[in-house]
């Protein structure tokens, strides 16, 4: 993100747009426009060194009119508490649109998780549970991992939250290890569900998906599997991911014109996404500067890394062939590059309708916990298909009966469910 753009601001700025397609009146804006709690926590921390470090924490609920709050913890140097709260506001709508019960929620600490040991990761994530458990639970809050968290992550806290409570509580926390409560298919799940809704644009668009190409921002957990589901389910070429090279703090985009070995690439890649340069250029592989990716001539384009990557400046530099934009990350476009898209014929699938595989299986993972009966990884992918391709078709007839761009179209269907649900409980 631009150091000008403010990802609360941008979120708001959304909001605020589709309101006024709506007609909300103040008060429900007002409820929207903000988060209806938040907490802001000082961590303390023993490192293996023994010195204790305080970290700052944050977990911000915006809207659970429709369920408990739902949304990741992010572990990230650049987390700011206007970061959570957008990112929350984003998972009201995205449930909304996915049309599963659930509000919005998220959650983040101040910390490069790539500087912390084992042990010192496990102890911020118990204490982050010790400092929060009053305020999370199935039927109030319900965190997942995000940027820089992991499974296992998930597995401490829940078992935090277990020890506490003094009952096994699996469904306090999703996005959990397979064998510990987790689900099949969840760590497949955002990058499929993004490639779910390509697809169904491409049929709208008449394109041969086998005959497409992609170029990929990103090369964490949702790039991957968005990458390979391109390649895998479309039959189609991805010619480049772009990656943040943690050793000298600078991004890369990996290309190969004649398309990436996914197998490959993902083999010689570490836990945070980071692909080892060297080994990529002895396999043939290009490295070019970290924004090459946005450039490329390409069918699809899919940022899939941070929010804010599409701004004024560089929407400048989508190539004039783009026919999709994919917005597997969150918040990935700003309002100034929306005005251009909106002109540019460019197919938008937004980020909160794009990604919202990663949260539908969270919540068929919370379904599997209170049955205490597990699905096998097809019939995941299964249900998650037919999720995905039901919200794309309401938010694509909604573009196509209001004559809208489908990033208001998705807040349009988003805003009307949770505004009903509001109603149906007498908040209004």
């Amino acid at each position: 993100m631009s150091e000008n753009t403010n990802a609360f601001t941008m979120a708001q700025q959304q909001f605020d747009q589709v309101a006024d397609l709506l007609s909300l009146n103040q008060q429900i804006r007002e409820m929207l426009r903000f988060p209806l709690r938040e907490y802001h926590l000082r961590i303390p921390i023993r490192m293996d060194d023994g010195n204790i470090r305080v970290f700052q924490g944050y977990r911000v609920q915006h809207n659970d009119a429709r369920g408990p709050a739902k949304g990741g913890i992010r572990f990230h140097p650049a987390e700011t508490a206007d970061t959570v709260r957008a990112l929350a506001m984003w998972m009201t709508w995205k449930c909304a649109v996915a049309d599963i019960p659930l509000g919005g929620g998220k959650g983040g600490i101040v910390v490069d998780p790539a500087t912390l040991s084992n042990g010192e990761k496990e102890r911020l994530c118990r204490a982050f549970v010790r400092s929060l458990w009053r305020e999370i639970g199935p039927r109030q809050d319900v965190p997942a991992p995000d940027v820089g968290s992991n499974p296992q992550m998930m597995g401490w806290m829940m078992d935090e939250y277990s020890i506490i409570t003094g009952q096994y509580t699996p469904g306090v926390i999703t996005g959990k290890p397979v064998g510990g409560g987790g689900s099949l298919g969840r760590r497949e799940a955002t990058g499929y569900g993004v490639i779910y809704t390509v697809r169904e644009t491409m049929k709208h668009l008449k394109i041969d998906s086998t005959k497409t190409t992609a170029a990929v921002q990103g090369f964490g957990n949702v790039a991957q599997h968005a990458a390979e589901g391109f390649i895998k389910i479309l039959g189609g070429k991805v010619i480049c991911v772009s990656y943040w090279d943690r050793d000298d703090r600078t991004s890369y985009t990996v290309s190969k014109d004649d398309g990436i070995d996914i197998d490959f690439l993902t083999s010689i890649t570490d836990q945070y996404g980071s692909i080892n340069k060297d080994q990529a250029v002895s396999a043939g592989y290009k490295i070019e500067d970290g924004d090459a990716w946005i450039t490329k001539k390409v069918d699809v384009l899919i940022p899939a890394a941070l929010e804010g990557q599409i701004n004024a400046d560089s929407v400048k530099k989508i190539h004039d062939g783009v026919k999709i934009l994919a917005e597997g990350a969150n918040g990935p476009t700003t309002p100034e590059a929306d005005v251009v898209l909106k002109d540019s014929g460019i197919f938008l699938i937004p980020d909160f309708l794009c990604n919202a595989g990663g949260v539908t299986t969270s919540y068929f993972e919370g379904v599997q916990n209170d049955m205490n009966f597990y699905w096998t990884k097809a019939e995941v992918l299964e249900k998650l298909d037919d999720k995905m391709t039901q919200a794309f078709v309401a938010v694509y007839e909604m573009s196509c009966s209001q004559n809208v761009y489908m990033r208001d179209a998705a807040y349009m269907v988003a805003i009307d469910k949770v505004v009903k649900a509001m109603e149906l409980r007498g908040w209004l």
